[in-house]
C-alpha cells in the first residue's frame, strides 16, 4: 500500500470513532431527554468548538509533522474518552440525562471535545493529498477521501443506533477507546516523507492570522468561494440540528441508524465516481451545480410524513456533498502555496462553521416553541395541515423546506456574481505562485 492509502485506511478508523460517538450521544440524549432543544445544543457546541479551534488547529498542522499532528489528534480524543467514560460511571446526574444538571453538560462538552480533536486530522489529510499526489490527479484522490468518509458514515450508523440500543453510552466510550487506539499503534506505522518544517520560509511557529488573512485575500475570488460555503454552513446548521429529532420521531433508534447506514452508500457511490471521472475543468461550477441540487432537493424531502421521501432526499443530499467537499479542497490545493494550507484550510473551517452555530443554537429553540406549536395547532396547521400535517414532526419538517428555499436563492445569486468568474479564472490560470509571494 502507498502511505496515502495508508492515511485513508486510518482516517476511516478514527472517523468511524469520532463521528460514531456523536451520533451515539445525540441519539442517547434525544431518547432519554425527547429534547430537540437538547440536541440542537449538542450540534451548536460542536460547531462553536470547531470555529474556535479551526486557525489553532491549522497551524498545528503547518508548524509541525502532519503525521505527528494525526498522532496528537488521536492521543487527545483517547484522553478525553476516557475522562468521559470515568464521569458517567461517577455521576448519576449524568446516567439520569439531567438536562438541568451541569454535570451532563460537562460530561456532553468533553465528549464532544474529543470528537472535535478529530479535526486535526481532516485539516492534515488536504495537506498530505498535496504532498503525495501530483496535481492533476489530486481531485480523484480527494473523490477518494470523499468514498472514505462515506464508509465510515456508513458504518458509524449502522454501530450508534446499535451501541445506544444495546450500551447506552457507556459502550458507546468503551468502544470509542478501543478504536482510538488502534488508530494510534497503526499510525505508528506508517512513513511520509515529508518537508522538515524549518525549511519553510514562513517558519515562525504561531498562529499569524495577519499573513494567513493576506494570502485569502490575494487570491482573487477566493474570500468569496469561502463566505459562499459559510452561508451555505448557516443553513446547513439547521439539518444539524433537527435532523436526528426528525428522524426519530418516524422510526426507533435502531432504523433509524440502519437507514443512515443504507443512505451513506451514496458518499461511497459519490467518492467512486469522483474517483473516476474527476471534477471537470472547473471545480468551482461543479461546487455551485451540486449545491443549487442539494438545495432544491431540501425544499422538498419533508414535504410529507415519508421514510421513503426522507430516505431518497438525504441520499442525493449526500451523493453530492463529496462533490462539493473535493471541488472546494482541490481549489484549494492549487491556489494555496504548500506551506500555508494548513492554516487556510483552518481558516476556512473556522469562518465556514462560525455561521453555522448561530443557527444550531437559534433554530432549535425557534422550532421548539414557534415553529411545533403553528404546525401542531396553530395557525400553519389551520392553513396547509389538511395536506402537509400536522404535529411536532411537521413544525419540524417546515424549517427544512424554508431553509431549502433561501439556500436556492443564494447559489443562484452566487451564480451570477463577480467573484465566481474570479475564482474561476484564478483556478485555470493558478496563483498559488502569487500568493506565495506575499508571504515573502
Amino acid at each position: 500500500m502507498q502511505p496515502f492509502h495508508h492515511l485513508l485506511a486510518n482516517n476511516l478508523v478514527a472517523n468511524i470513532t469520532n463521528f460514531t460517538v456523536w451520533f451515539a450521544l445525540t441519539f442517547w440524549t434525544f431518547l432519554e431527554t425527547r429534547s430537540v432543544f437538547a440536541t440542537g445544543m449538542i450540534a451548536g457546541i460542536y460547531l462553536v468548538l470547531t470555529a474556535a479551534l479551526g486557525i489553532w488547529f491549522g497551524s498545528l498542522v503547518d508548524h509541525h509533522g502532519k503525521r505527528n499532528m494525526m498522532l496528537v489528534s488521536s492521543a487527545a480524543s483517547l484522553a478525553l474518552y476516557a475522562a468521559a467514560l470515568a464521569g458517567y460511571a461517577l455521576a448519576p446526574d449524568i446516567r439520569g440525562a439531567d438536562t438541568g444538571s451541569i454535570t451532563l453538560w460537562l460530561f456532553i462538552l468533553i465528549t464532544m471535545l474529543a470528537v472535535i480533536a478529530g479535526n486535526i486530522r481532516m485539516i492534515a489529510l488536504p495537506t498530505l493529498v498535496t504532498l503525495l499526489v501530483a496535481e492533476d490527479r489530486r481531485d480523484k484522490a480527494n473523490g477518494l477521501v470523499g468514498m472514505v468518509s462515506g464508509i465510515g458514515f456508513l458504518t458509524t450508523s449502522a454501530i450508534s443506533g446499535f451501541l445506544v440500543a444495546w450500551g447506552g453510552m457507556a459502550g458507546t466510550l468503551a468502544f470509542a477507546i478501543g478504536f482510538t487506539l488502534v488508530a494510534i499503534v497503526h499510525l505508528l506505522f506508517v512513513r511520509i516523507d515529508e518537508p522538515r518544517v524549518g525549511e519553510a520560509h514562513d517558519a515562525p511557529r504561531r498562529i499569524d492570522l495577519a499573513r494567513t488573512l493576506r494570502v485569502v485575500l490575494g487570491i482573487p475570488g477566493l474570500i468569496a468561494l469561502i463566505l459562499f460555503t459559510t452561508f451555505n454552513n448557516l443553513l446547513g446548521g439547521v439539518f444539524m440540528a433537527l435532523m436526528d429529532a426528525y428522524g426519530l420521531s418516524l422510526m426507533e433508534v435502531e432504523e433509524w441508524g440502519l437507514l443512515w447506514a443504507v443512505i451513506s452508500c451514496a458518499f461511497i457511490l459519490s467518492g467512486m465516481v469522483i474517483a473516476r471521472t474527476g471534477l471537470g475543468v472547473n471545480p468551482v461550477r461543479t461546487l455551485l451545480f451540486v449545491n443549487l441540487a442539494a438545495w432544491i432537493v431540501a425544499v422538498f424531502f419533508t414535504v410529507q410524513s415519508s421514510i421513503l421521501l426522507l430516505a431518497a432526499g438525504c441520499f442525493i443530499w449526500m451523493f453530492l456533498g463529496p462533490y462539493a467537499e473535493a471541488a472546494e479542497q482541490t481549489t484549494l490545493q492549487k491556489v494555496v502555496p504548500y506551506e500555508r494550507q494548513g492554516r487556510v484550510f483552518g481558516f476556512a473551517q473556522s469562518v465556514e462553521q462560525s455561521a453555522s452555530p448561530l443557527t444550531a443554537f437559534l433554530i432549535a429553540p425557534l422550532t421548539q416553541f414557534i415553529f411545533v406549536p403553528l404546525m401542531t395547532d396553530g395557525a400553519g396547521a389551520v392553513a396547509i395541515g389538511d395536506w402537509y400535517g400536522r404535529g411536532p414532526e411537521r413544525g419540524i419538517a417546515i424549517v427544512f423546506s424554508i431553509a431549502g428555499a433561501f439556500g436556492v436563492l443564494a447559489t443562484v445569486a452566487a451564480f451570477r456574481s463577480k467573484s465566481y468568474r474570479r475564482i474561476s479564472t484564478a483556478y485555470a490560470v493558478g496563483t498559488g505562485n502569487e500568493a506565495d509571494s506575499l508571504t515573502e
